[in-house]
């Protein structure tokens, strides 16, 4: 079964560059979690994960500026794994809308997935 959360909107301080922790930045952030449930025909809140709860984790650790999109969406992914026992498999995108390179248009985004051991 997949659980995922598509272009979960943040505005963030992350970055190396001083222009970038000053003014900020608009992010996207995409989160699929695949997971193996306990029963059959998934009907409780307990035998599934809990969107609500990754949304307030996700958010948690886009509040806090960072320097590099790489140690964020490790973080994410991690702390999904070690906050959902049934989680097999989570992959984890964000995207910086706006980069602060004359003449650049477009988007840069960093994806990790990360399997269960």
């Amino acid at each position: 079964m997949r659980i995922s959360l598509s272009n979960l909107e943040f505005f963030g301080f992350h970055g190396l560059y001083e222009g970038e922790k000053k003014i900020g930045n608009q992010f996207l952030v995409d989160i699929q979690i695949d997971f193996t449930p306990t029963v059959s025909i998934v009907d409780e809140l307990d035998q599934t994960i809990d969107y609500v709860l990754v949304y307030n984790k996700v958010k948690e650790i886009m509040d806090t500026p960072t320097p590099l999109l790489e140690t964020l969406v490790c973080k994410i992914a991690d702390q999904i794994l070690i906050d959902h026992a049934i989680a097999d498999k989570v992959f984890v995108q964000i995207t910086k809308q706006k980069l602060a390179i004359l003449s650049f248009i477009g988007d840069t985004s960093v994806a990790i997935e990360r399997i269960r051991n």
